[in-house]
């Protein structure tokens, strides 16, 4: 059956995947409270719609740091692509391209930094896991800037890994034929109790002791615009931004770290408030439709990012699966908004939204 909804890659990626990558993309930290309530958080809000109000073919280009796009969605950093299909980030950021989004790199990608770079011609930004070395931190950043990236995304919600319990069951690690591509066989893997192979690898890569320093050299040392991703409070917003941070991404890892973690749109307005005038606001987190995003903007955000939904497309189609996600959710986005009744983007507030009871 074709899909006709965000939703539907999602069955039609684990008939296809193995079991342990089918349970490393879908699955969250213990419990998994914090996933579902990342979904459960948008059911909170309905939409108060204007009518008359002349909203054909809504305009949906946007902007963050002074960078165009076709739509207000880009693809969110995910580790180590070539599970879900052969081509990798290299498909993924084929497909962000062709729609005009932007495609995050992440650290633990299984194409380089350089092979992604030379796969598309669209906006690309690098996620960065700070290592406790910082000169092979800005290694990283220096590759990124060579290779024609136009931001660094700091992960700052992964001083170590969540305790993923459905990879701990399955002692996932990675595939054969698949490795991290930016480390450059470089593994430092210190065997832990309860934790499966992939954690340790990513314990392995990030700083444990990750601190406002840490952030502050980092902006001092790029000129590009740093993003600091994983925020959930308005004093650490401010501070991040006090910082040298050109943009906020709030963010819980997708559920992945801290269970029972306050879902990234309940966390949103506050965030909005307190730093929305100074940079861009961006949010992940359990977004499906075209309604979810359009929530997301009346609530203050710049844009949102995609995690899972375009790596169960990509799975199930490579780039073509994720052009198609795309080309779906673009189409909800527009027939959306012109039933909520605004042709813009700018037009998008709380004042369309009513917050019913949880």
């Amino acid at each position: 059956m074709e899909p006709v909804k965000l939703d539907d890659f999602e069955p039609a990626a684990e008939a296809i995947l193995p079991k342990g990558v089918f349970d490393y993309i879908a699955g969250g930290a213990e419990d998994e409270a914090t996933l579902r309530g990342n979904r459960q958080a948008f059911a909170r809000y309905q939409f108060r719609f204007k009518i008359l109000a002349s909203a054909d073919q809504p305009d949906l280009t946007s902007e963050v740091l002074g960078q165009r796009f076709r739509m207000p969605v880009h693809l969110a950093p995910t580790a180590i692509q070539r599970m879900a299909h052969p081509d990798g980030e290299a498909a993924a950021y084929q497909a962000a391209s062709d729609a005009g989004v932007a495609f995050c790199l992440s650290t633990l990608s299984s194409l380089s930094i350089e092979e992604v770079a030379a796969a598309g011609k669209g906006v690309r930004w690098f996620q960065l896991y700070m290592h406790p070395e910082r000169a092979i931190s800005a290694s990283f950043v220096e590759r990124a800037l060579d290779a024609g990236y136009g931001a660094i995304l700091l992960t700052v919600d992964l001083p170590l890994a969540g305790r993923r319990e459905r990879d701990i069951r399955n002692v996932f690690s990675l595939p054969d034929g698949v490795s991290y591509a930016n480390l450059a066989g470089r593994r430092t893997r210190v065997t832990a109790a309860g934790l499966d192979p992939f954690a340790q690898d990513v314990n392995a890569e990030t700083h444990p002791g990750l601190n406002w320093g840490d952030l502050e050299w980092l902006t001092k040392k790029t000129s590009l615009p740093v993003i600091v991703k994983g925020v959930v409070r308005a004093d650490d917003a401010r501070h991040a931004v006090d910082a040298g941070a050109r943009g906020i991404l709030v963010s819980n890892h997708g559920g992945r770290q801290l269970d029972y973690a306050i879902a990234s749109l309940d966390a949103l307005p506050e965030l909005v408030d307190a730093v929305g005038k100074a940079v861009p606001v961006l949010m992940d987190g359990g977004v499906r439709r075209g309604t979810d995003v359009i929530k997301a903007l009346c609530l203050g955000a710049s844009g949102v990012l995609l995690g899972r939904p375009y790596l169960y497309a990509l799975a199930v189609g490579g780039a073509d699966g994720v052009r198609r996600m795309l080309a779906m959710l673009r189409d909800e986005l527009e027939v959306s908004m012109t039933l909520l009744g605004v042709k813009t983007l700018s037009e998008l507030s709380k004042d369309l939204l009513v917050r019913i009871s949880d």
